[in-house]
């Protein structure tokens, strides 16, 4: 399953490397929390060649992540992971603001209020 989550990036944990009869991988988990009315931290991961992406964000950034959701059994227990595939940095909220040219016109009459 593929999804978008967006949120604030809270922390970056520390890459880890590894070896498997596949050969070696690299991994690197990051947290963020949702922008929803009860956030939510979400802890992802990224692999491989993609762990250099978080490379361009900060601590902090408000992001869009597209992510694969996917569960696996091994011995009766299910585990869940979320796999990143892309970040985007998301603008900020105070930085959406109209062109000056689609702000509503001034509701005052016409005269400045500036003493000067």
């Amino acid at each position: 399953m593929s999804c978008e989550l967006t949120g604030k990036l809270i922390e970056k944990l520390q890459a880890v490397t590894g070896e498997s009869k596949n050969g070696k991988w690299e991994k690197q988990e990051f947290i963020i929390e949702t922008n929803d009315q009860y956030p939510k931290k979400i802890c992802i991961s990224l692999w491989n060649d993609k762990v250099s992406i978080l490379g361009n964000y900060a601590v902090g950034d408000s992001v869009k992540v597209s992510v694969n959701i996917a569960s696996r059994e091994y011995n009766g227990r299910w585990f869940t992971d979320v796999t990143a595939w892309r970040i985007e940095k998301e603008a900020d909220e105070g930085m959406n603001l109209p062109p000056v040219d689609e702000l509503p016109p001034d509701e005052s009459n016409g005269e400045d209020d500036l003493p000067f």
